[in-house]
């Protein structure tokens, strides 16, 4: 069990800027809400254990995602069969994940972090401009992809503690052909399932702020919104979302990699 962190007005304000911020992406490109989430409270917010702010960034995460996923919704860009099938394989590859993560040193984690993001970011520059089939459906052809990068983008995201849309996007696009405005909506379902399924294992091992992921929560609520109505914007732009989303992960992923090597070489 880990004593709650005491914060600062000033932490108190940077976690809800931080959450707008993750909300926004969460709403943008359906990923990037953990891969900014774990470096903020780590770098910015100033959480000292790397595992108490991945355990408080996945329920964040988590509830942020439900929320765009609602806005989403609405906007009728998610595909509800696909989205549940891969969330369905991935809470079994989640929890599986997340069990293994907590026993993993807390720095060597972080910078395995980001070398994953690495390679998933030049996949999607390598396949941006992909228009992809709106009306796509379950198929014999697609549904055992969706099972199977569903599992693997599942127990990557709990190995991480991260909600995975990063990994769950291209997955998702992988498997069915999606645009990715749709994948974007879709991939929701399963970052909120994998959020809750990583969370909840370390909320067992008191490893989550509650009052830290409620700042990020309210945050997110505002950012959500103003990320779906950005990415509609975006998605009339064959490959601009794409683009933006891999360029975002190199960014935060060359600053984890520089802060992290130190700790997994020294």
């Amino acid at each position: 069990m880990t004593d709650p962190m005491t914060l600062s007005l000033a932490q108190m304000i940077l976690g809800a800027l931080s959450g707008v911020l993750v909300g926004f992406t969460l709403g943008l490109v359906g990923g990037g809400g953990s891969i900014l989430a774990v470096p903020l409270m780590v770098y910015l917010v100033g959480v000292p254990q790397p595992h108490v702010a991945i355990g408080t960034a996945a329920l964040a995460v988590a509830a942020n995602a439900a929320v765009g996923l609602t806005n989403h919704a609405r906007a009728g860009n998610v595909r509800w069969p696909c989205g549940l099938t891969f969330a369905g394989a991935g809470i079994v590859g989640a929890f599986a994940g997340s069990t293994l993560g907590k026993s993993f040193d807390g720095a060597k984690l972080l910078f395995l972090f980001a070398l994953l993001m690495v390679v998933i970011a030049v996949i999607m520059l390598r396949k941006r401009g992909q228009v992809g089939d709106p009306a796509v459906r379950i198929s014999r052809e697609n549904a055992p992809r969706l099972l199977g990068y569903g599992l693997g983008s599942g127990a990557f995201s709990g190995f991480f503690g991260i909600g995975g849309g990063f990994l769950i996007v291209p997955g998702i696009v992988a498997a069915t052909g999606m645009p990715m405005i749709n994948a974007v909506g879709t991939s929701l379902v399963a970052v909120t399932a994998f959020g809750l399924t990583t969370a909840a294992n370390y909320a067992w091992s008191g490893l989550v702020d509650w009052q830290l992921a409620g700042l990020f929560i309210a945050g997110g609520a505002l950012g959500s919104w103003l990320g779906l109505k950005g990415a509609q914007r975006l998605s009339a732009r064959t490959g601009r979302l794409s683009t933006l989303f891999a360029l975002l992960v190199l960014v935060v992923a060359a600053y984890m990699l520089y802060h992290s090597a130190g700790a997994m070489f020294g």
